[in-house]
């Protein structure tokens, strides 16, 4: 069981898990950085409505407020409530891949209060396949994560990686296991992300990065 001072809880010991995803909760409350694991890496988030807790995230990884992090959300519903114009297309890759490695980059809603970087009023949003990092979501609401990593470097595939990379920066570390990328895949363990914003101004999606799904399985889903 890890001790007070411990900052990697194992989640598979009921007892660890429970007092990681406890401390997990308070952290990202006071504005405080937490290392989670998802279905492709490990991922370094934050409260998506804390500025503050945004820009130290980004300070973590060696970032620039010019690269923007996703944000993670525990349902559809939340599509809805974040994103605004949501085209068919985005609608028909949801149904195909959500939950799961696929992040789509739509406008952002203007209500929004919250400031992510310099997102030039869009928003990047995924649904992870990933129990521990859906039941967080679901308590504490849509995350900026972003993986745990420095900018550079190799995405963090254990907690232990995660906590080397980023130390004390980060305030609780929730250790999921170890996350294996495809060891027959040349693309980005990553999810695959992809931008929908120019439907809306009669241009074509982008596939900004190829990630954990593949091009054929996008253009398979969109027929």
């Amino acid at each position: 069981m890890a001790s007070e001072m411990a900052t990697i809880y194992d989640c598979a010991d009921s007892a660890e898990l429970l007092t990681g995803m406890r401390l997990a909760r308070q952290a990202i409350g006071m504005g405080e950085l937490v290392v989670i694991p998802t279905d492709t890496v490990y991922g370094l988030g934050c409260d998506a409505f804390n500025p503050r807790a945004v820009n130290e995230l980004l300070a973590a990884k060696g970032r620039g407020r010019q690269s923007p992090p996703p944000v993670l959300i525990p349902g559809i519903p939340t599509l809805d409530a974040l994103a605004d114009s949501i085209p068919d297309e985005a609608r028909r890759l949801v149904k195909a891949f959500w939950p799961g490695a696929l992040t789509l980059i739509v406008p952002a809603r203007d209500s929004l209060q919250w400031d992510l970087g310099d997102t030039h009023g869009t928003v990047a949003l995924r649904m992870p396949n990933d129990e521990i990092a859906l039941e967080l979501l679901s308590e504490v609401g849509p995350m900026a994560v972003s993986s745990a990593n420095l900018t550079g470097q190799p995405a963090a595939s254990t907690a232990q990686e995660a906590f080397e990379a980023l130390g004390d920066k980060v305030k609780v570390y929730l250790d999921g296991g170890v996350r294996k990328p495809d060891p027959d895949s040349k693309a980005d363990p990553g999810s695959t992300i992809i931008d929908l914003t120019g439907l809306l101004i009669g241009k074509e999606l982008q596939i900004v990065r190829h990630g954990a799904i593949s091009d054929e399985d996008i253009l398979e889903a969109l027929k």
